[in-house]
């Protein structure tokens, strides 16, 4: 007599937007590396780019509800109001959905995708988990966001995966006791590079990041110029602007100019083939002005054999060691960042051992198994959930 086939746990995924950032390019990938459960995408109706257009492989996409607006959640009273009220009416919306009532695991993908899925799961028994990608304060999260983080959704959560160490203690205060917790990187498309990296004599850095003021690409310009007021080295910013910072890359392109190096800048805007784009670098940046949560560029990085100079705070710290694969630098200092370039410029060998080290990584998932790792979290998840009740 043969046992009853065991069917894949039904997960519905939440998102509340479909533009590229980072968490939406996540979860694409990881759809795209076949998911050992049987997954759905929620969504608002989206108007403008959609990452997951064609990105998702079999997963069907429902779009329902109403729309989220970006950059609302430390706006004025009124804002504030339409904010809680398209909450409210897209946890309603969530509700009702039949993907929802009968998942057997919720996903919120965002902080805000968590903040109207943890309404409707208040009145539902269905296991929710959630994504950290953001640090659990007022900086990042702006004073409604932190509010609806600390007091509905994280005491809410059955799971919570986050991106570092760094973002899930921040998280650990508001957290219940019984909470599944993980470590996971996000899905960051890493490749290692198969050979070690020759380092060309004018330096080619660059930064991998969406357009934004809080990324540091204006802090990132201002160290390139006082580093290398003349010469061959050039600097890329890489990636595309949503959520309203178009006009920032006009403002960068000027900055760039006025500095004097203008013509040794270039803003491309969104890369899809980024293992090409960090092979003609010699160093990878990250900068932010905040502490970075971890930032998948400095994965990217350091997957393609590029050393990382990064702010030595936050997330990175758990991957750059210093003059190992990388070199980390006072954050918000332009002289420290300046210093760290001149000398990887004037130290080529330098230059070559950090490529050789960051290559040589441990830890770096594929995202394959950064999707494993999530699947054995939605099985812990409810298993522990169906022992509490």
């Amino acid at each position: 007599m043969t046992g009853r086939a065991v069917r894949p746990l039904r997960v519905a995924h939440l998102d509340h937007t479909a533009s590229a950032g980072g968490a939406e390019y996540a979860l694409a990938r990881m759809f795209r590396s076949g998911p050992e459960w049987s997954a759905v995408l929620l969504l608002p109706p989206t108007a403008d780019e959609d990452v997951f257009t064609g990105a998702v492989g079999t997963v069907p996409v429902r779009r329902y509800g109403v729309a989220q607006r970006a950059g609302v959640s430390s706006g004025g009273t009124r804002t504030l109001a339409a904010l809680g009220a398209s909450l409210l009416a897209q946890a309603a919306a969530t509700r009702l959905r039949g993907e929802f009532r009968s998942a057997d695991v919720i996903d919120a993908n965002t902080s805000r995708a968590a903040a109207y899925g943890a309404l409707a799961a208040r009145t539902s028994r269905v296991p929710f988990v959630v994504h950290l990608r953001d640090i659990i304060d007022t900086t990042a999260l702006g004073g409604a966001g932190h509010a609806l983080m600390t007091r509905l959704v994280l005491p809410r959560a059955d799971g919570v995966i986050a991106n570092s160490a760094y973002t899930l203690a921040a998280a650990m205060p508001y957290l219940r006791s019984d909470a599944v917790t993980r470590v996971i990187p996000s899905a960051s498309g890493l490749h290692r590079s198969p050979a070690h990296r020759h380092p060309a004599s004018a330096l080619r850095i660059g930064m991998l990041a969406r357009i934004d003021p809080w990324k540091g690409q204006d802090l990132l310009i201002e160290a390139f110029a006082a580093a290398f007021a003349d010469g061959d080295a050039t600097l890329e910013l890489a990636g595309g602007a949503p959520f309203g910072h178009d006009d920032y890359v006009d403002e960068l392109r000027t900055h760039a100019v006025r500095l004097g190096v203008g013509e040794r800048v270039s803003l491309p805007g969104h890369v899809s083939d980024v293992d090409a784009l960090l092979a003609t670098w010699d160093v990878g940046v990250q900068a932010s002005r905040r502490p970075e949560p971890l930032g998948q560029n400095v994965l990217q990085y350091l997957a393609a054999g590029v050393p990382a100079v990064v702010a030595d705070e936050g997330g990175p710290r758990e991957w750059v060691h210093d003059g190992v694969n990388g070199l980390r630098v006072q954050p918000r200092d332009e002289a420290a960042l300046a210093a760290a370039l001149r000398r990887l410029s004037d130290d080529l060998p330098l230059l070559a051992r950090l490529g050789e080290g960051a290559r040589n990584t441990p830890g770096l998932l594929t995202d394959i198994e950064v999707t494993r790792a999530h699947a054995d979290v939605y099985a812990e998840v409810v298993r522990r959930v169906g022992a509490r009740r």
